[in-house]
């Protein structure tokens, strides 16, 4: 055994102080943490059929994905979808910005963050829900949508479109479509998903099916309507 952990240093009043303040903060955040789940829920559940959007906070109006987002958003309202993004610029204010202009349900779930600090004005009163914890605003991305669409991104876009691929994947959530917008963007990803971590057998054939990938914001509402069609409405988890 190792010798330190039978006669473990002595804390000193000050290291002990610190340690107990460290535990009671840890206790606190937990009751924060609930606050914000309780928030969210009770929020997005009076909301109604929604499809979270995803893209980067970077892209500018002058980008063609800014108006595909702005597009996508429009179609979603005129099949009586709302839509969720992030809340903040780029392609989350193009979304909430087509939503809003054709008078549908635009919610943004925002999140203190370096490219995110301004958030949008382009999302329906009351529905700018503000979120301390990632994880908990990621639940609500996906526990309330009926499908992702998600357009060119960086790193925080990835992240939430493999985890949504990876909750479907291990059945922690309920299927649900993921669309990727704009083949020239994201097929170099399916590339080397297919030829490196599918030939190295890391994933399955079939979760290759997890996503499609389009370029006509009609086709892709097309799929969501027809999946949301065929299945009752009820949460992801």
């Amino acid at each position: 055994m190792n010798p330190a952990l039978k006669n473990p240093k002595k804390l000193s009043e000050n290291e002990e102080a610190a340690w107990h303040e460290s535990r009671v903060n840890d206790l606190w955040r937990v009751f924060r943490i609930m606050s914000e789940f309780v928030e969210g829920f009770d929020r997005m559940s009076k909301v109604g059929p929604c499809v979270s959007i995803f893209g980067s906070a970077r892209t500018k109006p002058s980008d063609p994905a800014y108006g595909v987002a702005i597009d996508v958003a429009r179609e979603l309202v005129r099949r009586e979808f709302g839509v969720i993004t992030g809340g903040g610029p780029g392609v989350m204010e193009a979304a909430n910005k087509g939503a809003m202009e054709s008078n549908g349900i635009s919610v943004g779930l925002a999140i203190d963050l370096p490219l995110e600090q301004q958030e949008n004005k382009y999302v329906t009163d009351h529905l700018m829900i503000e979120f301390d914890y990632f994880f908990v605003r990621k639940t609500m991305f996906v526990k309330y949508a009926q499908g992702f669409i998600v357009l060119p991104g960086g790193l925080g876009t990835l992240d939430e479109l493999f985890e949504a691929l990876t909750l479907i994947q291990t059945e922690r959530s309920k299927h649900f479509p993921v669309i990727l917008m704009g083949s020239s963007f994201w097929s170099g990803l399916v590339d080397w998903l297919r030829d490196t971590v599918l030939a190295a057998g890391n994933i399955s054939p079939e979760d290759l099916d997890l996503f499609r990938i389009c370029d006509d914001p009609v086709e892709a509402v097309d799929i969501i309507e027809e999946f949301y069609r065929e299945r009752m409405l009820q949460p992801n988890f």
